[in-house]
């Protein structure tokens, strides 16, 4: 079984992703001891060097750095699955130092650790010298450093001369007993296709517009390579708040990560982003994208439809700027019961 809290194949796993955006990293661990205490499966984060918005502008941003971090959170809980969601592999991460990183916390919190590696973002890979290429450079860049991984973390000496990355004689000499799972984002049936081929699941938006054609391609390539599907995964956000209104209105910097270009196109500034988000974002997609209310009914409701799109985990950002702790507290009172049939 890949997640830590998995009692049955067929168990949905349910699992929190925590921003590092929004909150600092010491509010982050009180969500982490939060979130499992609330009986989450799994505790992730965000991998960003830059915020969706500008400080300030509409709301506090940060930006830990999250390896570090999960560390910490390691220290803080005690059974929950923990991983990056994600982190990019196209050129901030060297692939062989991705690999030490989570190999590093398995051997540390054995049979918790996960990567949920992706092709990363501009604002995240331009700042950092990169020139930001094509979606097929993106995929390949993606492809090879995966392969890597996968490599060193089976405890082979990976000797690789790509296109993109070069390893000599390269090997992990901290090789975990279980070697972690692997789920690549993937927002198109391309970058599913290399889901299918080198990683252990899929990981997509909660978008029932977009994940029925990931999750067919992901299936696929799982055909053709001789493989059992694995995780299929759906991210979504939620808040919850006195109002529903309330719920929405906190939680509105987050609109940029509904424009398409920001994923593919060479738009790093911020300030832009978050311009854009305001403009080609309206209230009503977003509440249609969100999980926003008071009532812990409608988030039942919504993430059981959700789960009907054949994801084996879905994991929900915690997007409330206004009360994050409520809505961790909410979940493990009222909504993860319902949806394991507690209450």
């Amino acid at each position: 079984m890949l997640w830590a809290r998995r009692r049955q194949p067929d168990d949905m796993i349910y699992g929190v992703a925590l921003a590092h955006e929004r909150f600092s990293p010491n509010d982050l661990l009180r969500q982490a001891t939060e979130a499992e205490q609330a009986g989450f499966d799994l505790v992730c984060c965000s991998d960003h060097l830059a915020p969706w918005w500008e400080p300030g502008d509409p709301a506090p941003a940060h930006c830990a750095n999250p390896w570090v971090w999960l560390g910490a959170a390691g220290q803080v809980t005690s059974r929950v699955s923990l991983g990056p969601a994600v982190t990019s592999i196209s050129h901030r991460y060297n692939p062989v130092v991705v690999a030490q990183q989570v190999a590093t916390m398995e051997a540390m919190y054995p049979g918790r650790a996960f990567l949920g590696a992706g092709s990363g973002e501009a604002m995240n890979e331009v700042p950092a010298g990169m020139d930001w290429p094509s979606p097929a450079e993106q995929l390949a860049r993606t492809e090879e450093a995966l392969t890597i991984i996968r490599r060193l973390l089976d405890g082979e000496t990976v000797t690789f001369e790509g296109r993109w990355f070069r390893t000599v004689g390269a090997r992990l000499y901290e090789v975990p007993d279980r070697r972690p799972p692997i789920f690549l984002s993937a927002f198109g049936e391309q970058a599913a296709e290399i889901a299918g081929r080198h990683a252990d699941g899929v990981w997509t938006l909660a978008d029932p517009s977009s994940a029925p054609a990931v999750i067919a391609g992901y299936r696929r390539s799982c055909e053709r390579e001789g493989r059992e599907p694995g995780e299929i995964v759906l991210q979504g956000i939620t808040a919850v708040d006195d109002t529903d209104d309330a719920a929405m209105d906190g939680a509105k910097e987050w609109k940029a990560i509904l424009v398409k270009d920001h994923y593919r196109d060479d738009i790093h500034d911020p300030a832009t982003i978050q311009r854009n988000g305001r403009s080609d974002v309206s209230d009503t997609k977003f509440k249609a994208m969100g999980l926003f209310s008071s009532d812990p009914k409608d988030h039942v409701r919504k993430i059981k439809a959700l789960r009907e799109l054949g994801a084996t985990a879905i994991v929900l950002m915690n997007v409330s700027g206004t009360n994050p702790q409520g809505t961790l507290r909410t979940y493990g009172e009222s909504v993860l019961p319902a949806l394991r049939g507690e209450t």
